[in-house]
């Protein structure tokens, strides 16, 4: 069985790129990888494609090319990207009210929402107050109706609070109304970005896929985890009346997308973290709206949109559930000094233990990074911080 000491990288690197390669290697040999992959689109051409280790620590299986894994929180850039399509298509304006579009939302104070604040993280819908499982998350007019009847926790647009698991089921009901077929956000990716691009992406696993396409994810475990989070937010989490415990720990929690035998929960929407794909996938897609996007009919006023800086809520950038600042914008994490990724006008977004991808437009880059050892805490990680400043040394 490889280790990750001794672990085997396939795929390639254009020559200029060469030093992406070196910092993948130095991953398994460094910086404690186990299996994982690697994926730069530049201007359209695929510049480096790299993958390596193990897939399955309980078989030795290794990563194959095309091994998938629970990307988490990457997932909502994805999800984002469907609502930028929506919005080129001219079936979403990012200014209008979300209840123009869905009346019941307007319930409980929700009625002056707009979409761009509920994509921005600034509703005040981080936390559930009634209970939603897999059957409910199975039955989009049942989640749509508990989630009409949510209260924010706050005047929308004063604070900044991440949601963690509710954002992507606010933009899967939002795409259901302004789409003409009714699809989910699951279905909406699949037909209009994933098999247009030839993607090996999901919003939703299907059934057909086999385990043996599938990472099992390894833990960084307690202490690591514990010591990888900012001390304000490891207090918050141990309080279970603040925003933080009530947006990360209550009901769906993160586990919704295991399954015991599958490995993954099959035919489940969770679009804000159970995507799961290659890198390759994550970065062709990126690189796609880096580069225009004509292939998928998005226009120059989407793009110009997505491109723009964050525009913070009236109390500023700081996180109610992360305790500290974070800059969002159209359902992406935007670049800023404490999780500093492309040039200004990127967008994208990290998952929780490593992975991350992102549209760099000023340089038509797309990236997608993926890894089966979940890294401790909220932090950039050091591995995925690895291979970016490799591709800026050859981009330099």
């Amino acid at each position: 069985m490889n280790t990750p000491s001794d672990a085997t990288v396939n795929g390639f690197v254009s020559s200029r790129f060469a030093g992406v390669q070196t910092a993948f290697e130095e991953n398994f040999t460094k910086r404690g990888e186990l299996g994982g992959a690697c994926c730069v689109y530049l201007n359209g051409e695929k510049v480096a494609d790299l993958w390596g280790g193990v897939r399955d620590p309980a078989t030795g299986a290794p990563w194959e090319e095309d091994t998938m894994v629970l990307v988490f929180s990457l997932t909502k850039g994805m999800s984002a990207l469907t609502l930028a399509l929506a919005h080129s298509r001219g079936w979403l304006d990012y200014e209008a009210r979300v209840s123009d579009y869905w009346p019941e939302f307007a319930q409980n104070g929700k009625g002056a929402i707009t979409v761009r604040q509920l994509l921005a993280h600034q509703a005040g819908l981080h936390a559930f107050h009634e209970k939603i499982d897999r059957a409910v998350i199975a039955d989009p007019d049942r989640l749509a109706a508990i989630l009409a009847r949510e209260k924010p926790a706050w005047e929308p647009g004063t604070r900044n609070a991440y949601h963690f698991l509710s954002l992507g089921f606010y933009e899967g009901e939002v795409l259901r109304r302004v789409d003409p077929a009714h699809r989910t956000l699951g279905q909406f990716f699949q037909d209009e970005i994933a098999t247009p691009l030839g993607l090996d992406f999901y919003i939703g696993l299907p059934d057909v896929i086999p385990n043996e396409r599938l990472a099992p994810l390894t833990q960084a475990g307690l202490i690591k985890s514990v010591f990888g989070y900012p001390f304000a937010m490891i207090r918050a989490l141990m309080n279970p009346w603040s925003d933080t415990f009530r947006a990360c720990i209550v009901n769906p929690g993160a586990g919704v997308v295991m399954d015991k035998d599958r490995i993954y929960a099959r035919d489940l929407e969770v679009p804000s973290g159970g995507g799961v794909g290659t890198a390759r996938a994550i970065a062709k897609a990126y690189g796609a709206f880096a580069t225009g996007g004509s292939e998928l009919g998005l226009r120059p006023e989407t793009l110009a949109a997505l491109r723009a800086p964050a525009i913070p809520p009236s109390h500023g950038f700081f996180d109610e559930v992360l305790r500290d600042d974070a800059q969002y914008a159209l359902g992406f994490m935007k670049p800023f000094a404490g999780f500093s990724f492309g040039h200004a006008d990127a967008f994208g977004a990290p998952g929780a233990g490593g992975s991350l991808g992102y549209a760099d437009p000023s340089i038509g880059l797309g990236y997608g990074y993926v890894t089966n050892r979940i890294g401790p805490g909220v932090e950039p990680d050091p591995r995925d911080v690895a291979l970016r400043k490799a591709i800026s040394a050859a981009l330099a």
